[in-house]
């Protein structure tokens, strides 16, 4: 009776989780219902699951809709009809053709039309029928084919707040006012959920409606599997060649990585393949040893991460760099019998390479068995705060005043502002559009559409219906095919080494890298701009508070950076053990042992796996999910304090004081959302090490990659201020030096033309074509050959880009204006129709250096002169960066500023400056202090104070402070 019911994966229409929707069911005493969502199948394994908790029948299939008009309804009567209907779903998304009038029949579908469609569908076949719902009783009296009726009243709210809801999702997805949604774009206020009695008197005089209603729930049979993995099963032809071939290439890989034929890497390799081999994982390494082998094959390199690095096979196989013998990596964080959940390799790719890696993977494996994963965009907080109050007809001035981002959400006696209050916490964390996983791609051994349907998404790649945690459920593991700038800064330079010095450097000797005497001496220097992971004003402290030099202490280093350690004072605890490893006492014995290589710190997730199972004697499995869950990647939350009570019973039995397991347990969940596994931290610490070799041996190679790849901590002014500091030249863009990117000549770095504003890329195409031909003899001459308008003829003249001519820029600016005089020039072919234009003697033109700055700063973003020869005064200071002392004044050009919040929730801030020499310094802003002398935007600062020291870091807490004026603009 109930085959139209809406979950809240109708999005902006439905207003009820799939298990709220069975709850209601079972209050209302229903036995079968199907669950039907618009376009969608996301629902469907969480209604099945929660179906069979409450003894329901489940019955699933979709929705389809032309506009905001229900065109039909099909319901899968097995397996094969759910892969038909989403196979049919998937093959209209994707090409966005309309749907047709009616879907393509079968007998494992039933296909359900509205009556109102009636004029449009003149007869039916044996598995379709016309739907009856409330509103219809009326037009039944002339009925004669009550055998093609079925009683098909949809479910979408439960009662009138619901509905309201509703309407305020409808609205949002319209963006229109509530008070100008269009009845027909919204539900009819009778799709509630009626009880069995109410259907069956409300039907009286049409009994046979329900019945047939109840005959297609009968003949309607959903069951799934979720244990089994439904990953492609083989790489090869079989199981056994599978087998084979992962022991070959592990072995093989064996004598690269240990060229001593070491005994233990040998029987850690035998253990794991008999893992792998049990739990039939081989078919997960050699698709991740394919896609790796692939991405070589087109000079690409990568990063192979997460807990995927605990394992030695991963590392003999080239998938990751990190050696787990050598960082005491266990294996069972990556997999374990007892653990029920799928491996995971992260893979790292530099971001112009990922798109065609992904490409490889849908054509090697196939369309119908590929597809990226999908993850929900919920409704949060502000966010859905600002939707209602859009929807009610708020301006958007007493918006941003309300709920903008430095707003307070005040209370408010508006009746309207209780209402977005109301309706907002109760629409919080529900989807509110399908996006893409940042990198997870399923590949299936059985074609997706018996699984979801698949739907577009802009790069062209298709994604499925799901998220990470249903697919994990349905039994997927995904592939994480990441990407990031730091391989792209890696790669770049490793190019521009071999042109500019014809040098070919092999990268991935990170063994030798690790025991370079000049990369430690660059590491313990804290000289890292443009350097993975370790370039960050709070990294270079926390690496000369560590007095860091080697491999180990980075890894630790890449740990315990991240938030959750830092907020529990754990980061403190470790940096002052780190100096003095015996002066600390382990909350108990047992802990220190275990807890010995980070000095009792919980530093990485293995460590809450580790103390689970060896502390508190907690199983493998269980110790898993209680890491899982800390890492916020549980979805079963009843699971969860199952083990968290296991734990504190288990401590209590082996004795522990009550105190003892508290704090224990403080410091494991201290790691809730940011926790990194050691394999992970590891893995950016070889990539760290890349990029430290780069700069240690080729800083100017690797600062012009650096900046070509538009990729890290800081704006490119710095970079390019690294690049001087490292002995570059560094030039505005110039007509026949400078390409798109910035190219380095020698020591001379030529700013590339993707840098200057408001250049359009078809001209710098234009220029660069011209160019082949030979380089540009003069103005003329470019003006020749190039088709250009005035605007952008002065953005070239103002960034000084044919200063090598002769003319200055305003004798040139004066000519653009006369030449253009509002027109585009046309490219001359022959010298006989020159233009020859007169534009008479010009007056003496001054032009003043400080104007150059001035321009740059306009055009390029930042002066390619030094910002403090633009100040306006240059008071004298007693400290610069390099002599920092008790107590002084320093001059410092604010690079970025680091907000964080004290106890008593105030704001204060952490600054990083350059000084006037060009070395940086770092700064402390109290709430007391920033109450008098607060920032003003960007610039240079005349700060006091006094000189504070931590582990030989020194920070200038700043008393006082003051913004420089600069030099008028002598263009004005």
């Amino acid at each position: 009776m109930y085959l139209n019911c809406h979950s809240y994966y109708s999005l902006r229409y439905g207003t009820l989780s799939p298990e709220a929707l069975v709850e209601a069911a079972v209050a209302q005493g229903i036995k079968a219902l199907a669950l039907t969502d618009i376009h969608r199948i996301s629902g469907i394994y969480d209604f099945f699951q929660a179906c069979r908790v409450a003894n329901i029948k489940p019955v699933v299939g979709m929705e389809f809709r032309q506009g905001d008009a229900c065109y039909y309804i099909c319901l899968a009567k097995n397996a094969s009809g759910l892969a038909q209907i989403n196979a049919f779903a998937s093959q209209h998304l994707l090409s966005s053709k309309p749907w047709p009038d009616r879907p393509p029949s079968s007998p494992d579908v039933w296909t359900i039309f509205p009556l109102a469609r009636r004029e449009q569908i003149k007869s039916l076949g044996p598995q379709e029928r016309w739907g009856v719902r409330g509103s219809d009783r009326n037009k039944l009296w002339k009925e004669q084919d009550w055998a093609s009726l079925v009683w098909c009243q949809p479910f979408t709210f439960l009662d009138k707040r619901a509905f309201s809801m509703h309407r305020l999702l409808r609205a949002i997805d319209h963006n229109v006012l509530l008070s100008k949604l269009p009845l027909e774009a919204q539900a009819q206020e009778d799709e509630r959920l009626y009880s069995p009695e109410e259907l069956v008197d409300f039907c009286a005089d049409f009994p046979g409606l329900v019945e047939e209603a109840a005959h297609i729930l009968e003949s309607c049979e959903f069951h799934f599997e979720f244990k089994s993995t439904k990953n492609r099963k083989l790489f090869s032809a079989s199981q056994e060649d599978d087998q084979a071939l992962l022991a070959k290439l592990a072995y093989e890989g064996m004598i690269y990585r240990y060229p001593h034929a070491s005994r233990e890497a040998k029987e850690r390799i035998k253990k794991e393949l008999q893992v792998i081999h049990d739990l039939a994982f081989e078919s997960y390494f050699l698709i991740t040893w394919d896609i790796i082998r692939y991405a070589r094959s087109r000079g690409y390199f990568h990063v192979g991460r997460g807990s995927g690095a605990n394992s030695i096979v991963a590392y003999c196989l080239g998938i990751t760099d990190v050696d787990p013998i050598e960082l005491d990596l266990y294996f069972e964080r990556f997999i374990n019998p007892q653990r029920t959940s799928p491996p995971d390799f992260d893979i790292d790719f530099s971001w112009d390479e990922r798109d065609e890696i992904i490409d490889y993977i849908f054509k090697r494996y196939g369309a119908q068995y590929v597809c990226l994963l999908a993850t929900y965009v919920t409704f949060r907080d502000r966010s859905i705060y600002r939707e209602l109050a859009k929807v009610f007809g708020l301006p958007k001035a007493e918006i941003d005043a309300w709920i903008g981002p430095t707003a307070e959400l005040r209370q408010s006696n508006s009746q309207i502002h209780q209402w977005i209050i109301k309706y907002g916490n109760l629409l919080i964390d529900f989807p509110n559009y399908l996006s893409i996983h940042a990198g997870g791609i399923l590949i299936s051994d059985r074609p997706l559409s018996e699984y979801t349907a698949l739907e577009p998404m802009p790069k062209g790649f298709p994604i499925c219906q799901f998220d990470m945690y249903v697919a994990e459920e349905v039994g997927f593991a995904k592939f994480d095919i990441l990407s990031q700038r730091g391989l792209g800064h890696i790669k770049e330079a490793v190019e521009i080494i071999r042109q500019n010095r014809g040098v070919d450097i092999d990268i991935h000797r990170v063994a030798d890298f690790k025991q370079d005497e000049r990369i430690k001496m660059q590491l313990e220097s804290h000289e890292t701009m443009g350097c993975f992971y370790v370039e960050s004003p709070a990294m270079q402290q926390l690496i000369k508070k560590l007095h860091c030099s080697d491999y180990l202490t980075l890894v630790a280093a890449s740990s315990i950076i991240r938030p959750g350690v830092a907020s529990s004072g754990m980061m403190k605890a470790y940096i002052e053990r780190h100096h003095a490893p015996n002066a600390y006492q382990p909350v108990h014995p047992l802990m220190g042992e275990l807890m010995q290589e980070t000095y009792g710190v919980m530093v990485y997730q293995e460590d809450v796996i580790k103390v689970a199972h060896y502390f508190a004697g907690l199983s493998l499995a269980e110790a898993d999910v209680l890491r899982r869950g800390m890492s916020g990647k549980y979805r079963s939350r009843g699971e969860f304090e199952r083990i968290r009570a296991q734990f504190f019973l288990n401590c209590a039995e082996k004795g522990y004081e009550a105190a003892v397991a508290k704090e224990v347990w403080r410091q494991m969940e201290s790691f809730s959302g940011y926790s990194f596994s050691k394999a992970h931290s590891a893995s950016f610490a070889v990539e760290s090490y890349q990029s430290l070799y780069l700069k240690a041996y080729f800083p100017l190679e690797f600062m012009v990659a650096v900046i070509n790849n538009f990729g890290g901590f800081y704006r490119t002014e710095f970079y390019v201020h690294e690049a001087r500091r490292a002995g570059g030249w560094v030039e505005a863009p110039e007509i026949n030096e400078s390409n798109y990117l910035t190219r380095l000549d020698g020591q001379v770095l030529y700013l590339g033309w993707v840098h200057v504003k408001g250049l359009e890329k078809g001209l710098i195409y234009d220029m660069l074509e011209a160019r082949k031909l030979g380089p540009f003899l003069s103005w003329e001459d470019f003006c020749r050959r190039v088709s250009l308008g005035l605007e952008q003829a002065l953005i070239l003249i103002r960034i000084g880009a044919f200063r090598r001519f002769g003319p200055g820029k305003k004798n040139l600016m004066w000519e653009a204006h006369a030449r253009f005089q509002g027109k585009v020039s046309e490219v001359v072919a022959m010298e006989m129709f020159e233009d020859s234009t007169e534009i008479g003697v010009l007056p003496t033109l001054v032009h003043e250096p400080l104007e150059d700055a001035f321009d740059e700063w306009e055009i390029l973003g930042f002066p390619l002169c030094s910002p403090f020869d633009l100040l306006v005064e240059w008071p004298v200071t007693s400290l610069d960066a390099r002599l920092l002392a008790d107590r002084g004044d320093i001059l410092g050009y604010l690079v970025t500023l680091k907000t964080t919040w004290t106890k008593k929730g105030e704001r204060m801030y952490f600054g990083y400056f350059l000084d006037a020499q060009g070395a940086f310094f770092d700064t402390v802003h109290f709430p007391s202090d920033l109450k008098k002398y607060a920032f003003k935007g960007g610039g240079v600062y005349w700060m006091q104070g006094p000189v504070m020291e931590e582990f030989g870091q020194r920070s200038l807490r700043v008393l006082q402070m003051r913004k420089l004026g600069w030099k008028a603009d002598p263009r004005y």
